[in-house]
């Protein structure tokens, strides 16, 4: 297994947000992490990466525990992470972002001229600050950054969250090549419940800081009970799920 997630429990100062959450992630698989607004589906990727430690449980990675390790490590073992807020510099142009994701330490090969293949646009405008550019791009950006680690797991969180349709059609199918293609394994974070259902072969729902279910894609398909119930925005009669 590639990546364990083992009874983990972070806290923001003394507000317990993860309350025991378990999940793993099997090498070359896809796997989606879906829940409501506030679940805890970020706090988790924060705790993977070591941005936010647990502080009780363990995480490992490759069989090696990762839990309370500096970010910059936990990156140079093969973990790439895309925020939700990109965390692009939006003062430097688009090749310096994507220069600064580069790790001479992991050998790979995703290169800038390889970002430049799964998003063409990129190229266009390498000299641009990327302030400048549109949300999508800046979206695209931000995963073309994360590939510059080489990355052995790939954690997104909400990609396409805010974009248009037409955006959204263009970095679906972006991420779809890097996992059909590439054969990138990947940890995503995503309120749209048709993507994720399209891209991974097993789902877990995280609600208040717990697992509430796990199985694969084709059981949750059918399982109507467990998508109204936390899937659901409560009083409106709407799914999370935009994209179906």
């Amino acid at each position: 297994m590639l990546l364990r997630v083992e009874e983990i429990h972070t806290y923001y100062g003394t507000s317990h947000v993860l309350f025991g959450v378990s999940l793993q992630v099997e090498e070359g698989k896809s796997v989606a992490l879906l829940g409501r607004n506030g679940a805890g589906k970020t706090t988790t990727l924060r705790s993977i990466m070591g941005l936010t430690p647990p502080r009780k449980g363990r995480v490992l990675f490759s069989d090696n525990e990762i839990t309370r390790k500096p970010v910059y490590r936990v990156s140079q073992m093969g973990l790439g992470y895309v925020p939700e807020d990109r965390m692009i510099f939006p003062d430097l142009t688009v090749w310096e972002n994507l220069s600064l994701g580069i790790q001479p330490q992991r050998k790979g090969k995703y290169t800038i001229e390889t970002a430049y293949r799964f998003f063409p646009i990129l190229e266009k405008m390498k000299d641009r600050p990327a302030g400048m550019t549109s949300g999508g791009e800046q979206q695209m950006l931000a995963i073309a950054r994360s590939l510059m680690t080489n990355p052995t797991l790939f954690l997104l969180d909400e990609p396409l969250e805010g974009l248009s349709p037409i955006v959204i059609q263009e970095l679906s199918k972006s991420i779809k090549q890097l996992k059909d293609d590439e054969g990138l394994t990947i940890l995503l974070c995503e309120q749209n419940v048709a993507f994720a259902t399209e891209l991974c072969s097993r789902i877990y729902i995280i609600e208040k800081g717990v697992i509430r279910y796990q199985g694969s894609t084709e059981d949750f398909k059918v399982n109507t009970r467990v998508r109204e119930e936390f899937l659901l925005v409560r009083g409106r009669g709407k799914r999370v799920d935009s994209g179906s």
